[in-house]
């Protein structure tokens, strides 16, 4: 009996060894006085494996074996519930003070609030059912959630921050937007967003950061479809994801098109060409009707033998074709009235494997490699032609086969001091091998690149400050027939973050990012594309210095949240493309550097959800730009905003999306944002079935504007472009899901891109 007393006190003292304490205090936000009787609930996905509920003194306790990454829910009668991230490990924890915020008291708003919390450096997101029964697509969800600085384009399918790309995730595997736009909206659980790239990102050209996680399922498939197409206009897009789980392994197939056959573009185009001792005018009127089409066709494969160890292998290939023509008739002062008639075709294909596995040491260390293999196809081909000139016919061809071989490589380290403090570190590498053939001359140079990239980071949570650092070396070596050039510079970014309550947040953010010249800028190869015209790339470019301070506030109450940002960009060296008069009446095209490009975007964000049923997401700008190039010194202000507005009630859905367009400057070309607007409804009658009807571009004649004009000393011009095709587009939407089982899902992390569409080629 002694024995058998002596093993049972070692066994529970085996066992509440591993066991980990997570307490915290609630308290009331605007009495500043404990809430008793909450109830704490703890989560591992979507189950529940603990409840508790606050004392007397607001206090809560839970002890838990569980060593994964959980969420813990709190909720109170008469204030509204939060939600708190809690990392993997088996340390205690301290969650600290937690305030509630006392929630309405309008009986009729019952609807479930989307979850908005603040935490190191990034808002993570949990959708409500309102907002996911809301949104037929993924797009539609991201235009209705308050994700400061993310544009969600839905004529165009994009996502864009600051202007550019932003790193996408899913299930903490990199992805594209057509992985994106295939996902349904109702499996997403949680999106993690950043306006701010982080270091592992720095050297890839993205702009902010965007994980999506998908909710655990268990074995079995779904098929999910969605499809839309113009009543009046040549205009089909799609996408289908089809997957499947069993056991340790996962099969995902999918497969997305896109086409256009657009007839009704045009372009009107007055410009001159003004040298030292030659000047003339030009009046263009152009006909421009193009087509392209689009396919993109993935085949996954994920295996996880353990809860440590995952493999990973995805293979796509992306075929594409488009032709564009330009008929039309100019007027030229120099060689009188002609025609002209160019037309320009490619063909591309790019297929790639990826590679990735990733090993978890304990819960402090992880490992990720990865390797990824692309072969391109490029063939490009131009013909300018015009007719009738006072010298005769004159043309103009350009025509070039590019074939590229790539292999990128990374391997990523990542150490957890604690719950509040981390170390990653990696390095990445680019080969390539890039053959240039210029069909109409002995020219074919190979281009390679050795392209390095390693960084380190440093986080740490202070209670409600998170600071971080970054700092990495980019090496970069290029070399052709021609030139050899090599390049090392610095990436370091600094973040801070102060969560000064429940619903107020500041941040700050400084970056300093160089911009290598690629190597088709780089190309020194001289083609005459008009009588006037030629064009070249630059061996002489010099790396532009990007230099960016932001900072940012956010405010969350309930279904209000408003997000203030003011962003500087100053890029010393930028590059722009520029005109240089080389004599007799030739002109040059390339690239150059200017000596400065400065930006100073201030954006104001609101966004009111599920009230009755109503939602609003409204994004306003107002930016400053300088561009500086030799004595040249120009200013532009600008103003810009988007506007969405949804309604749900019972299956049907109206939804209205506006862009007002602002304008941008960068070196001597100011162009204006495309005007965009679309008025939709929807019908789900059934889980499967989600039907819509579209109006694009309402009363708008032109349909689709670009409107831009130079202020180059040498080569002025004022450009307006449309598209008519777009003009009262009206577009039918379809979306079917089904799912047989559950699909299986992996935590896991990849940072690189799953395929490679760089390429050497200077394109007129």
């Amino acid at each position: 009996m002694k024995a058998l007393f002596v093993f049972t006190l070692l066994l529970l003292s085996a066992l509440t060894s591993f066991a980990r304490n997570i307490t915290g205090l609630v308290y009331s936000d605007s009495t500043m006085t404990v809430v008793a009787d909450a109830v704490c609930k703890l989560h591992e996905g979507d189950t529940e494996i603990s409840r508790a509920t606050t004392g007397e003194n607001g206090i809560f306790i839970f002890r838990t074996g569980n060593k994964e990454a959980l969420t813990l829910e709190i909720d109170k009668d008469g204030f509204s519930g939060t939600v708190i991230l809690i990392d993997a490990g088996n340390k205690d924890i301290d969650l600290g003070q937690i305030a509630l915020s006392e929630a309405s008291t309008l009986a009729e708003l019952k609807v479930e609030a989307t979850d908005v919390i603040q935490s190191k450096g990034r808002t993570i997101i949990y959708p409500s059912q309102a907002d996911l029964k809301a949104s037929s697509t993924t797009l539609s969800l991201l235009q209705k959630l308050p994700l400061a600085g993310l544009f969600a384009d839905p004529v165009n399918r994009t996502l864009s921050v600051r202007g550019g790309t932003p790193m996408i995730l899913i299930n903490g595997i990199p992805a594209t937007m057509s992985d994106v736009n295939s996902l349904k909206p109702g499996d997403i659980a949680k999106i993690e967003y950043s306006y701010i790239t982080p270091a592992r990102y720095a050297d890839k050209g993205n702009s902010g950061f965007l994980a999506i996680t998908l909710k655990e399922r268990q074995d079995g498939g779904q098929i999910y479809l969605w499809a839309r197409s113009a009543v009046n206009a040549a205009f089909v897009d799609g996408n289908l994801r089809a997957s499947y789980h069993q056991g340790p392994s996962q099969f995902t197939l999918q497969y997305n098109p896109s086409w256009r056959n657009n007839l009704k573009a045009y372009d009107n185009i007055s410009q001159k060409y003004i040298g030292d001792d030659f000047k003339v005018d030009i009046e263009q009127h152009d006909h421009n009707p193009f087509n392209y089409h689009n396919h993109r066709l993935s085949l996954k494969y994920d295996f996880a033998p353990t809860d440590r160890t995952i493999f990973s292998a995805r293979f796509s290939a992306t075929p594409s074709s488009n032709k564009f023509r330009i008929i039309g008739s100019m007027h030229d002062s120099e060689l009188g009235d002609y025609d002209v008639k160019n037309i320009s075709t490619s063909k591309d294909f790019t297929p790639s494997l990826d590679l990735f596995v990733r090993h978890d040491f304990n819960e402090k260390n992880s490992l990720e490699a990865q390797v990824v293999g692309t072969l391109s196809s490029a063939d490009y081909r131009r013909d300018n032609s015009y007719l009738g000139t006072d010298d005769g016919d004159l043309q103009y061809i350009n025509n070039i086969n590019n074939r590229r071989r790539s292999l990128i490589s990374e391997v990523s380290y990542v150490h957890n001091f604690d719950q509040s403090m981390s170390l990653s570190g990696g390095v990445q590498n680019t080969l390539s091998h890039n053959t240039n053939e210029y069909l109409l001359s002995d020219f074919k140079p190979v281009l390679t690149e050795n392209n390095n990239y390693i960084y380190a980071r440093l986080a740490k949570q202070f209670s409600k400050v998170f600071l971080s650092a970054s700092t990495g070396a980019k090496m970069f070596w290029a070399r052709n027939d021609q030139l050899h050039r090599h390049y090392i510079r610095n990436l370091s970014s600094v973040t801070a973050a102060w969560y000064i309550s429940q619903k107020w947040a500041v941040q700050g953010m400084f970056t300093y990012t160089p911009t290598i010249p690629s190597l088709g800028a780089l190309t020194d190869y001289m083609q005459q594309t008009s009588p006037y015209l030629w064009n070249n790339g630059n061996p002489n470019l010099k790396v532009a210095e990007n230099f960016t301070y932001s900072l940012a506030a956010q405010y969350v109450h309930r279904k209000f949240s408003a997000v203030l940002i003011s962003d500087i960009s100053d890029v010393k060296n930028s590059t722009f493309s520029d005109i240089t008069y080389l004599g007799d009446g030739k002109f040059l095209s390339q690239t150059v550097n200017a000596k400065r490009h400065f930006a100073w975007k201030n954006s104001l964000q609101l966004s009111l959800t599920n009230i009755h049923g109503f939602g609003a997401n409204v994004q306003l700008a107002l930016s400053r730009y300088e561009s500086e190039i030799g004595q040249w010194d120009y200013h532009l202000t600008s103003f810009e905003a988007t506007m969405n507005l949804w309604w749900n009630k019972g299956p049907w859905t109206v939804s209205y999306y506006r862009k007002f367009p602002g304008k941008y400057l960068y070196g001597y070309m100011v162009s204006k944002g495309e005007n965009a607007d679309m008025l939709q409804v929807e019908y789900r009658p059934n889980k499967h079935w989600n039907l819509g009807i579209a109006w694009w571009y309402m009363f708008d004649n032109k349909g689709a504007r670009y409107p831009s004009w130079s202020n180059s000393p040498v080569n002025p011009s004022v450009i307006e472009r449309n598209i008519k095709d777009c003009c009262n587009m009206v577009t039918l939407s379809a979306t079917y899901t089904t799912d047989f089982g559950a699909l299986f899902k992996r935590n896991t992390r990849r940072s690189l891109n799953n395929s490679d569409y760089n390429n050497a080629v200077l394109k007129n």
